[in-house]
């Protein structure tokens, strides 16, 4: 459905989405534009019908035009590309990624009633082991439909009502941060205790992998398997003993919440 896609910016989430797109082989041609050439040029060069092009080219003929820009950047690059929309006699949507503004803000900065798709991913996109949630406005089942099917190789592709993905973005757009920070702070405990760094790291990245899909694929609650995990008397619940001591669920909430109260006031 979608013969012609376009990044107007490829920064981590922009290169994350287009990565996935790429691996869909449904979009014919990609288009990236960046404030930065060399950028999208590097990218252009990993992905399979990518070719570097501008913003206003973008704006003219992509049918998708993905907007990979920050909240606080999205007014000035949407208003030169205002008279070009407006010309166009094709359908076109745009696909917003930043953090807080609603489909219809979007549409009040090209001040037009366009199709528009709000997305919510993480990094992890770029290797198939991300979350996308979307939601659309004035867009038909089929156009979503479609587009699903072009970020499938994202990883997890779910839509959401639109007054969610503001608490969903807070969940699995900022949580990568949280569990990089995690697993750094494993490693850490492990390298006190006499590991080699790169195993450290290795071991305690393989664990959060492992202990994810137990999670995904076990169907079993994740208080059954923290547990099933932890013996009468053992080393575990000791383990664990020392996290509660230390607000570790609190600051995990605590971190969801301030996160989620940020993208609010990005409104």
């Amino acid at each position: 459905m979608y013969h012609t896609i376009g990044f107007i910016g490829t920064g981590s989430m922009g290169s994350a989405i287009a990565k996935a797109a790429a691996k869909s082989a449904l979009a014919e041609t990609i288009l990236l534009s960046n404030r930065t050439p060399s950028k999208a040029a590097a990218l252009a060069a990993e992905l399979p019908g990518a070719a570097v092009s501008s913003n206003e080219e973008i704006a003219r003929t992509a049918q998708l035009i993905f907007l990979g820009v920050k909240p606080q950047m999205m007014q000035l690059v949407l208003d030169p590309l205002e008279p070009i929309l407006r010309k166009r006699e094709d359908r076109f949507i745009l696909v917003t990624m930043a953090a807080g503004l609603t489909c219809d803000r979007i549409q009040d900065m090209v001040d037009m009633d366009c199709p528009v798709i709000r997305i919510m991913p993480n990094t992890p996109s770029a290797i198939g082991a991300g979350v996308v949630q979307y939601c659309g406005q004035l867009v038909t089942v089929e156009e979503l439909d479609a587009f699903a099917a072009l970020l499938a190789p994202a990883g997890l592709v779910d839509p959401v009502p639109e007054g969610l993905i503001d608490a969903a973005s807070a969940v699995s757009g900022c949580g990568p941060a949280f569990a990089y920070l995690f697993v750094e702070a494993l490693a850490d405990g492990g390298v006190a205790c006499g590991l080699p760094r790169d195993k450290a790291v290795a071991y305690a990245a393989q664990m959060l992998e492992g202990s994810a899909r137990m999670v995904l694929e076990g169907g079993q609650h994740s208080g059954a398997l923290k547990d099933a995990v932890c013996s009468p008397g053992g080393t575990t619940i000791q383990g664990v003993r020392a996290l509660e001591r230390g607000g570790f669920r609190s600051a995990a909430m605590e971190a969801v919440i301030a996160a989620y109260e940020k993208t609010l006031k990005l409104r």
